[in-house]
């Protein structure tokens, strides 16, 4: 086992966050942090300790010492930051979703893939051990065959026009941001190609998904979807098949708590594994088992999960005629 330099592209809030994980990772080393503000990089820095602040992600990127770079900047950028930090020969984990589309996605897998370094989107969930316990119940057959899933994730956002969430340039809308999780949660558990995708969407003035609705109908089963800034709910998750359920509380896709129901509805076990930092731990751990063994793609992070999930987004927007300014095609 080795100590891993970091680096952060970004101050925002998710880089806070994630931040606060690697602080309390013993094998990582809060190396460097990167912004387009030298004093918003200095302040982040002291804020978490970090030995160097860089005012631009080029002098970042081109710093010999970094091991591993996480991107944590708005989706628009995401293209351009991991493909900077690759040119660089710098390993790198990207925020969800990884970029506007999966011409974008697939471009960064290759370079990485070209130079032999490690990248992986930032699928927290994932790596988070009540999840690897639903994935466990599911292959020991303890349900049956998955037929069903139903996942949601609304929140409530008041409209700003400065904020990245209603922002078509920066890569704004409710799909790109939330649909993710229980896109991929559909995709892990029925299947990376669903026959058909039914989707519709609320379209604001500013041009992205205000809210959504997607289905995706398989052979044999189907996953019904909701994602949106405008209602609050529960955001939980069930997958059920023939035998029985599993249900993830509420906020699935950070819960701590998973279930396995019998048919009848009857709890027959139930996992909960409280966070040892903030959940951000468990995917740092991944990154680094994967540093460890060499490994340049993640077994919990493929990325071939990554690309059917942008896969089924770029078709959900173009049956929306929703397009981003930026988005390479």
């Amino acid at each position: 086992m080795k100590n891993y330099n970091w680096a952060i592209i970004g101050t925002g809030r998710i880089a806070h966050t994630f931040a606060q994980a690697l602080g309390g990772c013993e094998d990582a080393v809060l190396y460097a942090v990167g912004s387009r503000s030298e004093d918003k990089a200095k302040k982040f820095a002291d804020e978490f300790g970090f030995e160097k602040a860089y005012g631009s992600y080029r002098e970042l990127a081109e710093d010999k010492n970094v091991d591993i770079v996480y991107i944590a900047t708005p989706m628009s950028s995401h293209y351009a930051d991991v493909m900077l930090c690759l040119e660089n020969g710098k390993n790198v984990l990207c925020e969800k979703s990884v970029g506007l589309s999966c011409a974008q996605a697939e471009e960064m897998v290759a370079a990485a893939k070209e130079k032999g370094l490690f990248f992986m989107e930032a699928m927290w969930m994932k790596c988070r051990p009540t999840y690897l316990k639903a994935v466990e119940w599911l292959k020991s057959g303890r349900i049956g065959e998955p037929e069903y899933i139903k996942a949601d994730f609304c929140n409530l956002v008041e409209y700003d026009p400065d904020d990245r969430l209603f922002a078509p340039q920066c890569g704004g809308g409710a799909l790109l941001d939330l649909a993710v999780y229980p896109l991929t949660l559909a995709s892990d558990f029925l299947g990376a190609k669903p026959e058909k995708i039914i989707s519709s969407a609320h379209i604001g003035g500013d041009g992205v998904d205000l809210s959504n609705s997607i289905m995706l109908q398989y052979e044999k089963a189907y996953a019904s979807i909701n994602s949106g800034f405008e209602i609050p709910n529960r955001n939980n998750a069930v997958i059920s098949g023939k035998n029985g359920s599993i249900l993830f509380g509420d906020w699935f896709f950070c819960t701590s708590e998973v279930t396995l129901l019998d048919r009848d509805g009857k709890e027959i076990e139930r996992s909960v594994i409280d966070n040892r930092i903030n959940g951000y731990e468990y995917e740092i751990e991944e990154v680094h088992r994967c540093l460890n063994t060499g490994s340049v793609e993640s077994a919990l992070v493929p990325h071939s999960s990554t690309l059917a999930v942008m896969r089924i987004m770029d078709k959900c927007r173009s049956d929306w005629g929703m397009r981003y300014p930026d988005e390479k095609s």
